[in-house]
């Protein structure tokens, strides 16, 4: 499909806008999100992506509009699982409430230029050397299956190696400083925590975008589905995070279903060239495993309070 530059730029001018609003505005002064707030704001990403949806629809047709509407299901769906980590760093690091959403921010700009890349290579791989589908399905599956056999694995942040470099070259303050990232102490500069913080959560998405960007160029590999969807997914994250994290120990089954949802994508992707899954079948499965999932999930764990225990 091609897109004129005029979308290209209407829909980065739209992102610019909406982070300068996040960061300039509604988020000026450090502050604890609360549910509510992050409630709302979750509401409003889904909204707005909903309603890009429907333009791509007057826009592009049926097809791409489904396309999208699948991309954007399977990229915020895997996003969860990002959930998971940020609770996990913020705790081994201990990272006030306060500066949460400070790191978030940051974090989730790099991972919009990270996933840039990922998107732009991946597409020219497949439409130059087709056979690397096939190589993407493959590790679509190899990672599903990891994820189904290898579960409970511990998180060791200071094994990082970018946190091990810069502990090397870099001194390191004790405390967070106020939420900055550095701070210089008698002319010599320091990174503080938070820095350590931002740079789990940078490599974190990292490793999950090698996942997410294989999974939706199963759906399409049209650059501007791609790109749009996994923008409106990673711009409603923070929101999501934060709407979650008191509850997201009782998505105990949500593994299975999004290694579930790799083994199922990667399939389609081996398959491509033999039978081709539509992507209307594909939207309503990947729904259903994560319905059932957290529908399981919140059954299995009903009566939990929101320490994670009994």
């Amino acid at each position: 499909m091609e897109v004129s530059i005029t979308f290209w730029i209407g829909f980065n001018v739209f992102v610019l806008l909406m982070l300068a609003l996040d960061l300039g505005v509604f988020n000026r002064k450090a502050h604890v999100v609360s549910v509510k707030e992050a409630l709302i704001w979750s509401g409003v990403w889904i909204c707005l992506a909903l309603i890009f949806n429907c333009l791509i629809y007057y826009w592009f047709g049926e097809p791409k509009a489904i396309e999208f509407l699948t991309g954007y299901v399977i990229e915020k769906s895997l996003s969860i699982d990002n959930i998971f980590v940020f609770v996990l760093v913020f705790g081994y690091f201990k990272v006030p409430s306060i500066y949460q959403h400070k790191v978030l921010f940051w974090g989730i700009l790099g991972a919009l230029v990270m996933r840039v890349i990922f998107i732009f290579a991946g597409v020219a791989m497949i439409e130059k050397f087709h056979w690397t589908i096939y190589v993407f399905g493959v590790f679509l599956i190899y990672t599903g299956y990891k994820m189904l056999t290898e579960k409970d694995k511990q998180m060791e942040p200071e094994n990082n190696p970018l946190i091990k470099y810069v502990r090397k070259v870099m001194p390191i303050t004790n405390d967070m400083e106020g939420g900055k990232f550095f701070v210089r102490n008698n002319g010599k500069r320091f990174a503080t925590p938070l820095f350590l913080v931002l740079i789990v959560i940078e490599t974190t998405d990292l490793i999950f975008a090698v996942d997410s960007i294989p999974a939706i160029l199963a759906i399409t590999q049209d650059h501007f589905i791609v790109y749009t969807s996994n923008v409106f997914a990673i711009l409603g994250l923070r929101s999501l995070y934060f709407a979650l994290a008191h509850v997201v120990h009782r998505f105990i089954y949500l593994s299975t279903g999004l290694a579930a949802i790799l083994l199922f994508v990667g399939l389609k992707m081996v398959l491509v060239d033999i039978f081709k899954i539509p992507t209307f079948i594909s939207l309503i499965t990947i729904g259903l495993i994560i319905a059932i999932s957290i529908i399981l999930s919140l059954l299995k764990t009903r009566g939990t309070d929101t320490a994670g225990g009994k």
